[in-house]
């Protein structure tokens, strides 16, 4: 994001799908840097809210989190539209009865359709296209989710170089 904006102070980024690791710490980084995080969640799957209470105690420049069940109003007014997989590690077990919660909150062309015209979608993958997101999306000039991985084994690498130099 900082990378496509120059910062995320003032932007909105929506995260549709589960209220779960991923979400919690892009509304945490977000926050911190000024910028909104809107996650639409199903009933039962939101946000914990010890999460919203610990993104709100580090928000700085009005910036914060807000959580919706609706998909179309998380990405109504939103600059970036962030997905996860449905089903985590661990979670396997509930892979058929998450792919039937969760179907509502595909991000897919009509979804995306419904965010500004300039909207980026991003995931932190791997993905399982068909389920979270589609290909459509998936392979759209809107999507940044090889330059995110790119950037994320930079990060990885400057991480392993501190930590070898320890």
């Amino acid at each position: 994001m900082i990378e496509r904006w120059g910062g995320v102070r003032g932007k909105t980024i929506a995260f549709v799908g589960d209220g779960n690791n991923v979400a919690a710490s892009l509304a945490h980084a977000v926050a911190m840097l000024g910028g909104t995080v809107v996650v639409a969640s199903p009933r039962g799957y939101e946000l914990p809210e010890r999460v919203r209470r610990d993104v709100a105690a580090v928000a700085r420049f009005k910036g914060g989190v807000r959580v919706t069940n609706d998909p179309l109003d998380a990405v109504s007014r939103a600059q970036a539209v962030y997905t996860d997989v449905w089903t985590s590690m661990g979670q396997e077990g509930e892979a058929a009865e998450r792919r039937r919660i969760f179907q509502p909150y595909q991000v897919n062309a009509a979804l995306m359709a419904q965010a500004p015209k300039d909207a980026l979608f991003m995931h932190c993958l791997p993905a399982h296209r068909g389920d979270e997101v589609t290909d459509e999306v998936m392979d759209s000039p809107a999507s940044v989710v090889f330059d995110q991985s790119e950037n994320r084994l930079h990060s990885q690498k400057a991480l392993l170089a501190l930590l070898a130099t320890s």
